[in-house]
């Protein structure tokens, strides 16, 4: 496996894995609308040259934030190694915190982010309405059918 930074990497494959696995590469969320193919990242690929994971995030002022974390191959560390990789820029560019914000459905996110450290800051109720209205195809019905009303922020303090 090698980890590559998203800049390196043929945007078409990047715009190819987000139409894959999101159905474009838009993300809306409360925090902004996001073209993921533009931002900065880093990804993982596999010895078939195949992207398995792939993080994007972006930095305000003292705040990174994840916008993107898809890990193909769970259960090997492949998202704990982007997230890693974020955290580690994150301190370079003397960042105070990381935020990451997912959606009421996302049991294992919620999960694996708890697990590194992150802590529940903030639900923005019925968030996910707001955001049909810029992107309708996202899903009433999330993992196990439940359905997707709200965003969780999640926060690591850094050192």
């Amino acid at each position: 496996m090698k980890r590559y930074a998203t800049k390196d990497i043929p945007k078409s494959r990047i715009v190819d894995f987000f139409k894959r696995h999101w159905g474009s590469q838009e993300m809306v969320i409360s925090s902004g609308v996001y073209d993921c193919s533009k931002l900065d990242g880093f990804t993982i690929v596999n010895d078939e040259d195949n992207i398995i994971g792939l993080i994007t995030y972006i930095i305000k002022g003292k705040e990174c934030e994840i916008i993107s974390l898809d890990s193909i191959e769970e259960g090997k560390g492949v998202g704990t190694s982007l997230v890693q990789e974020v955290e580690n820029l994150a301190v370079k560019e003397n960042c105070q915190l990381i935020k990451v914000i997912t959606t009421n459905d996302n049991l294992l996110a919620l999960k694996f982010y708890q697990k590194r450290g992150f802590t529940l800051s903030k639900i923005l109720n019925n968030a996910v309405e707001k955001a049909r209205r810029i992107k309708p195809e996202i899903p009433l019905l999330g993992n196990d059918g439940i359905p997707i009303r709200d965003e969780i922020e999640l926060i690591k303090v850094l050192n």
